[in-house]
């Protein structure tokens, strides 16, 4: 899928202009991951994975990594700074870079086919859908939903900044957009909320507003017990 936002991104990559990459593994995912329920050796897919840490954290937790990114930069960056010598194919419309148990598909999403993520019990969303722009994340959600294994569990997180004049309180729930993406598709469990204060520059202006990190599981257990939301 064709889109502005594409070269935008393969831009901000070959230029490093990359501050939503983190230096460390995600602590929600660390805090988290135990909740998706899924098996030590199970498929887990990372859509828009970019060169996450977090990859290498799921694969040493006995996961075969299954990812997907646009950029041909950030995927050699991380298999080099992983110290791995990916074997690449071409795999229909994207390219595939794979060693032992993990394979990063290098090209559009929505190019990705149902057989690509055949065995994959999980998916580990930590920005895909908010680094998309809004008019897109409906076709990404439902492009998920037609590609994954029917039984797949999601474990989604968010952050949110908040409005001048909206309380922490206002912004604890569930968010109504998260709600209407998934709701039709999959349970949608709230996990965990944190609170995070406003971030000043050195000339004292806010160069972060004040946010709200969520963590959502999606799909499991119907019969399941909501998880106590904690900060």
């Amino acid at each position: 899928m064709d889109h502005p936002d594409q070269l935008r991104w393969k831009q901000n990559w070959r230029a490093n202009r990359i501050d939503f990459h983190l230096d460390h593994v995600h602590p929600l995912l660390q805090r988290c991951w135990a909740e998706v329920g899924v098996a030590p050796a199970a498929r887990v897919f990372v859509p828009l994975c970019g060169k996450s840490l977090d990859l290498m954290w799921l694969h040493g937790q006995g996961h075969d990594i299954v990812g997907v990114e646009l950029s041909t930069v950030a995927v050699n960056a991380f298999f080099r700074e992983s110290r791995l010598r990916p074997q690449r194919s071409a795999h229909g419309a994207l390219e595939c870079w794979a060693q032992e148990r993990l394979t990063i598909h290098c090209g559009d999403f929505f190019a990705l086919r149902r057989e690509d993520l055949a065995g994959v019990s999980a998916v580990y969303d930590r920005a895909a859908l908010t680094a998309l722009p809004e008019a897109l994340r409906p076709a990404y959600v439902a492009h998920l939903r037609a590609i994954l294994p029917d039984d797949c569990r999601i474990l989604l997180l968010t952050v949110e900044d908040l409005d001048d004049g909206e309380s922490e309180a206002d912004a604890s729930g569930s968010s109504a957009e998260v709600e209407g993406l998934y709701a039709a598709h999959f349970r949608v469990r709230l996990l965990h909320v944190e609170h995070c204060a406003a971030l000043l520059a050195g000339n004292g202006t806010i160069s972060e507003p004040r946010s709200v990190h969520k963590a959502y599981l999606l799909g499991g257990d119907e019969s399941a017990p909501p998880v106590p939301i904690s900060d």
